[in-house]
């Protein structure tokens, strides 16, 4: 055998073993891949329900204080002014508890009789977001209003409780909750932008409620993420390689000289 086609040969040879040395380098980081969507995936999945059942509840108190106010619609103010004001200290989050007659406000827990952010004449859904000049964007109020007959028990309350819900979720996932255009995130609620979503975005209504909750993270999250796995996993599987490698090394060249049969000395 000639000597170039040895040296040819040796190559492909070495070649191959570092073929064979990338296969489970490429396959695990494949798997790392694929195991990462799957994750990220379906803990937004999960987070979308989750979060939904916690801003439920939230409101659920809400609504329970809403409703033993409105019981109280229809006395005298002079005689339910200190049960409305009572109910406002001994609730977290609650800003005031307001009644009104024909969308007229007769009663409020408030000094005066009007919230000067809101235009009680003008509410025209159960449940808003309010954000106002007069209100700093983290300190957002949110409405909620029930009706019995001619008369309405509205309060309003401060949103932290519920970007308290949100900002739960620590594990780099972006809940965004959104009433109509008015909106709270989990994130920088001085932010005048929305924030991104992008990848592995769901979305769900509240069948309570009728808020719209949307989950995603940020673009480029999932590479961040990839990198930092691959930071951790990459010198194992360059170890398993090499292991690999060495191994097919020795069986391709333990057979001793190549090109016949060696003749034995007498």
């Amino acid at each position: 055998m000639s000597r170039t086609t040895m040296i040819g040969r040796s190559l492909l040879e070495v070649l191959l073993v570092l073929s064979i040395s990338l296969i489970p380098v490429a396959s695990g980081l494949a798997v790392m891949v694929y195991q990462q969507d799957r994750k990220l995936a379906e803990n937004a999945r999960i987070s979308l329900q989750e979060a939904i059942y916690s801003v439920d509840l939230s409101l659920d108190r809400l609504d329970a204080v809403v409703s033993n106010a409105l019981t109280l619609s229809g006395k005298p103010c002079a005689e339910v002014k200190p049960s409305l004001i009572k109910q406002v200290t001994e609730t977290q989050y609650l800003r005031s508890l307001t009644l009104s007659q024909n969308r007229e406000v007769y009663c409020s827990s408030l000094a005066g009789v009007v919230d000067g952010a809101i235009d009680f004449a003008e509410i025209q859904a159960p449940l808003q977001l309010i954000v106002d000049a007069t209100l700093t964007p983290s300190r957002a109020v949110l409405l909620y209003q029930l009706q019995r007959d001619d008369f309405s028990a509205t309060a309003t309350s401060y949103a932290d409780q519920l970007r308290d819900e949100l900002s739960a979720f620590q594990d780099g996932l972006t809940l965004l909750l959104e009433f109509g255009d008015a909106y709270i995130w989990n994130g920088d609620a001085s932010g005048l932008s929305r924030p991104s979503q992008s990848e592995y975005f769901q979305t769900a209504v509240s069948e309570k409620y009728g808020y719209t909750l949307k989950v995603g993270y940020a673009q480029g999250y999932s590479a961040q993420e990839a990198r930092q796995s691959m930071i951790l996993v990459l010198p194992s599987l360059v170890l398993i390689g090499i292991v690999t490698g060495s191994i097919i090394y020795w069986a391709m060249f333990r057979r001793g000289p190549r090109g016949g049969n060696a003749v034995n000395p007498r």
